[in-house]
């Protein structure tokens, strides 16, 4: 188990600091792992997340022909026509993706919304790296608001039988969704002051972009529709979500391709699929995978548990800052996975409601992605896009905004949920 730690923790240092070379970074020591044993071969296929690589491939293919439509361009006019100046520019285009993203997954929330923040800042000739980290930790936040918004949330709502409504109001009490709702309140004063000095104000064009297929938007907001719809489905393939994206991806190409006869829209559609990006969370994966198989989390779920005693109140200041800090650099997918079991048990043996731990748990390990630009899906997504665009996104950048953002929205979460349920 040491080898893993010392190894993850050199991965995790190198793709800090070289942030152009993380995927082969992060490829590399999953082939160390694989290669050492730490991850053994029969364990690869179970640790990757096909759903997430599909819905991301669909995704990034169905983006690139609302782009092309030029829907983006003019909802990026709309924005422009609305707002005074550039930082509320960006606070809005970070609360519109964080309503998104409370029913649909982070990933796809910012793979749809970046290209309009991508195009305000074109006309405005400003650097969109801000604006693109904005959007991703907003949509990391939102994802805990309802049970159809990450896939932490479902998991939570399927291991304690909870169902969409309970989310909003648990036991006579209000519930995450409202916690989520303050932390966003909070985190969007926090957006405004840290683009305090961005006051430029947004020329206002007399013209409007035309759109030229409306297709592409139908498309997209048909991917919407099936995703909230699917959440509802019991006892669905875990694979689901992401056929959904690359099934409508493949009819948007066949659309295209009889529409226009030409392999160029094509060939551009699917080079849109950023192979970079899909290739850093593979690996990411795999690590995670071989972490997991040498019992880290494990061994993490446990010091939890002994470091929190007897004590209600510290065992859940414990959960909810250790679950902000290792989701940090880890999936909270397979982490909340090994603790739900751990503190349903650590509630039985307290003789308390786990609903405390549950939920505390829950909004530390959505928002600690936000704290580092590797911590999230939807963060990796967001700086491929930038990447693509040609923009290098450099870690301090990143948590400039991620830290603040992400202690503004864990602390109020944190008192709210203590004095409604502790």
């Amino acid at each position: 188990m040491i080898y893993a730690i010392i190894l993850f923790v050199i991965t995790y240092i190198l793709m800090l600091t070289l942030g152009k070379y993380r995927t082969y970074v992060a490829l590399i020591s999953a082939a160390v792992f694989i290669i050492s044993g730490m991850l053994p071969l029969n364990k690869i296929f179970g640790s990757i997340d096909f759903n997430v690589l599909l819905m991301i491939a669909g995704t990034m293919g169905l983006v690139q022909l609302f782009i092309d439509s030029k829907m983006p361009a003019l909802l990026a006019d709309l924005v422009m026509e609305k707002i005074p100046n550039v930082q509320m520019a960006t606070v809005a285009l970070a609360l519109f993706a964080g309503i998104i993203s409370a029913f649909v997954d982070n990933v796809a929330t910012v793979l749809m919304v970046a290209p309009i923040a991508l195009e305000i800042c074109k006309k405005l000739k400003t650097n969109p790296v801000p604006f693109i980290i904005a959007i991703a930790v907003s949509s990391n936040l939102q994802g805990a608001a309802t049970l159809v918004g990450d896939t932490t949330a479902i998991m939570l709502g399927s291991y304690a039988n909870m169902n969409f409504l309970d989310f909003f109001f648990y036991q006579g009490k209000p519930g995450i969704f409202f916690a989520v709702e303050l932390g966003a309140l909070l985190s969007a004063l926090i957006l405004a002051w840290l683009f305090r000095k961005e006051k430029q104000p947004i020329p206002k064009d007399t013209a409007r972009t035309v759109v030229t297929d409306y297709v592409p938007t139908v498309l997209l907001v048909g991917m919407i529709v099936l995703l909230i719809a699917a959440s509802f489905i019991p006892d669905k393939p875990d694979i689901t979500n992401g056929l959904i994206c690359v099934g409508l991806l493949i009819i948007g190409i066949i659309y295209t391709a009889i529409k226009t006869s030409d392999k160029k829209s094509i060939i551009t559609i699917l080079k849109a699929v950023d192979l970079e990006t899909i290739g850093l969370l593979f690996g990411l994966f795999l690590i995670i995978g071989g972490i997991s198989h040498m019992g880290v989390i494990d061994a993490v779920a446990g010091l939890l548990a002994k470091l929190g005693g007897g004590n209600v109140f510290v065992l859940y200041t414990v959960i909810v800052w250790a679950s902000v800090l290792f989701s940090a650099f880890i999936d909270n997918i397979p982490y909340v996975a090994t603790m739900l079991p751990v503190i349903s048990g650590l509630a039985a043996n307290l003789g308390i409601q786990p609903t405390l731990l549950y939920f505390g748990l829950l909004s530390g390990a959505t928002l600690g992605g936000n704290c580092t630009p590797i911590g999230a899906s939807a963060n990796i997504a967001g700086i491929g896009i930038l990447r693509k665009a040609g923009y290098e996104v450099k870690t301090k950048d990143f948590v400039r905004i991620g830290i603040p953002f992400t202690l503004a929205a864990v602390i109020p979460a944190y008192i709210y949920f203590w004095l409604l349920y502790g």
